[in-house]
């Protein structure tokens, strides 16, 4: 119930002071946290298992935002907390009064990194989502090299007796000689650890200490040259995982992840309970007007850093930090054993305030960690902050995801801006087809690893259920026909299904994700003489050009052959002068048949709506026509519309024979009338 509430580093804290107080008591000198123990065998194991373990996906989609706030916050925070600290010294009276602008710049230095060992203390009880745990955690691993160049620099400057402006600038120049130079060193020993891995398959035994031995060679290379040991450590572990994990054994990856907890665990244990005892048993000095300034004026750079900064970067972000994630990112901002040490290294002869600045420094640890860290998370609960998804995203969102990463990448070269995607591609690229045959051995470094694989399982099975007895005594010269006819076995309703652990479901989940979706094959670039020709191309072009053709004869249908049909009158006319005279208005056969003109409703206006080929007599049809139609006249009747898929130029309909055709030149020219006694049609048939 107390570790629910009270975070497991305030507690370990709290058991230190316990101890280093039972030991005062005792009459005896409790031991303290030196330099030395804590940067060479404390932290290594921390910042190896942070780095072998990297989430590598958001920590790249995320890299620019966690080195502004490494870089840019922790200099601010330096400078601004520094600069600060030196006016409370010039006006707190005359303790104060003789510590300069460089000792309060040092200070500063030391006090306003982010630690990563309280972070991940922290935040690993909250299961605060991705997003923020890589920022803050991201923040604290690469704030190292600032911190690195900014104490040697003031503690180098502190014995000198003029700074010059060359000074300041070669400053600045190893700033990039120290991260960079830390990073160049670990990615050179992670690929000779990953080299290495390739030629132990006969010594299984020994592969996990290849991983500890380079990477601890790595920080200790990396600190001789007071280069970053932490980012050449995180350099290290994120170079040589893929392939290291590619080359052993499945028991040696086991022994690795589970050591590297382990270590890391005993390492972090250590640190604060060696925190709380040199709490009890170190020198303090405590002045309340710089110990309070400094806690003050820690909170407010923070809070200022990161506001700032994320105004800035929201500019440029797709995901905006919203006012929640900023307020936890400045929350969670703790400090931890880095500071102390830093401290705890400082000589009395340059820096004779340094029992206050290590008070000052365990009050502001003490706070973050306990104040900080036990109201973050119900703060979390009260703001509602995503949580961290405790389930392992399925194999098709990881492919779909893979989908996605090509898509963009395609995008990228179509639109021709080279974003992290387009370099992200290449890089894989160049890794595919160089580095892992270098790094790694045999079929491994090819793509199909699913194949294998399986055959291995199926020969582990098939070992198994020897062993358990599922099959009896065979020998190995009978085959499988006659095993059969000797132990015939009925086979069970169910197939018992081997229940797989957690390692071996991962194994075969990695496998399926490297393998199930293939990267994009390169394409040649886009040109018409080059282009596949499409068999459904020339058809298709042939029947538009058909449809084209039979257009264009309607149209000049229409134009020319526009000679109007002799008037007919109407029935009450026709009587009529029929009743005046009827032998000079004899009526004709066809005059009582009137035209039926199709109207399509689709595009009443277009020229091309009315059918020609449906303006036929009605007598045409073979009866006779009712008193209704001959009183109506012109009768406008809507076009059936066709069935989907058929081809209204191509398809024969009922006006396409012969009488209707001859019933369409007469109506467009009638010409001469036949004689009664003519049958022949206007248009032969046959034509």
């Amino acid at each position: 119930s107390v570790s629910s509430i009270v975070p497991e580093s305030c507690l370990l804290i709290v058991v230190g002071l316990l101890v280093g107080g039972l030991i005062k008591g005792v009459g005896e000198k409790p031991p303290i946290l030196k330099s030395d123990i804590f940067f060479l065998f404390l932290l290594p194991p921390i910042i190896l298992d942070a780095g072998y373990f990297l989430p590598l996906r958001p920590f790249t989609e995320n890299l620019g935002t966690i080195l502004i706030f490494a870089v840019v916050g922790t200099l601010w925070n330096a400078f601004f907390l520094g600069g600060l600290m030196y006016a409370v010294c010039q006006l707190g009276g005359p303790g104060l009064n003789h510590i300069g602008l460089l000792a309060n710049l040092l200070f500063g230095s030391i006090i306003s990194a982010v630690d990563p060992v309280a972070v991940l203390a922290v935040f690993e009880e909250i299961h605060i989502n991705e997003l923020l745990h890589i920022l803050v955690f991201g923040e604290s691993l690469l704030n190292d090299a600032v911190t690195v160049v900014l104490y040697h620099l003031f503690e180098e400057f502190a014995s000198f007796e003029q700074v010059t402006i060359l000074d300041i600038i070669l400053g600045f120049l190893s700033f990039f000689v120290v991260s960079l130079g830390g990073v160049l060193v670990g990615v050179i020993y992670g690929v000779i650890a990953a080299f290495t891995s390739r030629f132990t398959s006969h010594i299984r035994v020994i592969e996990p200490l290849f991983v500890f031995l380079y990477s601890y060679m790595a920080y200790l290379s990396a600190e001789l040259f007071h280069l970053s040991g932490i980012m050449a450590l995180i350099a290290a572990g994120v170079v040589m995982r893929p392939y290291v994990e590619a080359n052993i054994s499945h028991k040696s990856h086991t022994t690795i992840k589970y050591f590297l907890k382990m270590w890391s665990s005993v390492s972090e244990t250590l640190i604060f309970i060696f925190l709380g005892v040199s709490t009890v048993a170190g020198h303090h000095y405590w002045n309340w007007t710089f110990v309070i300034s400094t806690l003050f004026f820690c909170l407010i750079a923070r809070v200022l850093g990161v506001l700032v900064l994320t105004w800035f970067i929201n500019k440029f972000r797709i995901v905006k930090l919203t006012p929640k994630d900023q307020f936890i990112i400045a929350y969670g901002g703790l400090r931890g054993a880095i500071a102390f040490s830093l401290g705890y290294l400082l000589d009395y002869e340059h820096f004779d305030m340094r029992d206050m600045f290590l008070t000052a420094i365990i009050t502001v640890i003490f706070f973050t960690v306990f104040v900080q860290g036990m109201t973050i998370r119900p703060l979390v609960d009260l703001l509602a902050v995503k949580k961290k998804q405790e389930t392992k995203r399925s194999i098709n969102e990881e492919i779909h995801t893979q989908f996605l990463d090509h898509l963009l990448t395609g995008i990228e070269d179509i639109c021709g801006h080279y974003g992290h995607h387009h370099w992200k591609d290449k890089l894989n690229r160049f890794n595919k087809k160089y580095v892992k045959k270098c790094l790694i051995a045999g079929e491994r470094s090819k793509e199909p690893q699913l194949i294998a694989f399986y055959h291995k399982m199926e020969m582990k099975q098939a070992i198994e259920l020897v062993e358990s007895g599922g099959i009896g005594k065979i020998p190995s010269a009978v085959s499988t026909v006659s095993i059969q006819n000797i132990n015939p076995q009925t086979l069970p309703l169910e197939r018992v299904l081997p229940a797989l652990s957690k390692d071996k479901e991962e194994e075969i989940r990695k496998i399926l994700r490297t393998n199930l979706q293939k990267t994009r094959q390169r394409l040649r670039s886009y040109n018409r003489h080059t282009l596949v020709a499409d068999p459904y191309e020339e058809a298709w072009n042939q029947m538009l050009l058909r449809r084209q053709k039979a257009r264009q004869l309607e149209q000049k249908m229409n134009n020319y052959l526009t000679v109007p049909a002799h008037r007919v009158d109407s029935p009450t006319m026709s009587r009529a002068r029929i009743g005046s005279d009827p032998l000079a208005y004899e009526p004709k056969e066809d005059s009582e048949n009137l035209p039926i003109i199709t109207i399509d409703p689709a595009s009443p206006q277009s020229p091309e709506s009315v059918d020609l080929m449906s303006e036929e007599p009605k007598g045409c049809s073979g009866l006779p026509p009712s008193p209704e139609e001959d009183e109506e006249g012109l009768v406008m009747r809507v076009k059936e519309p066709s069935s989907p898929g058929t081809d209204d130029v191509f398809t024969p309909g009922t006006s396409d024979s012969p009488s209707n055709q001859r019933m369409l030149r007469c109506l467009s020219d009638p010409g001469p009338r036949p004689e009664p006694e003519e049958g022949e049609p206007f248009i032969p048939k046959g034509q």
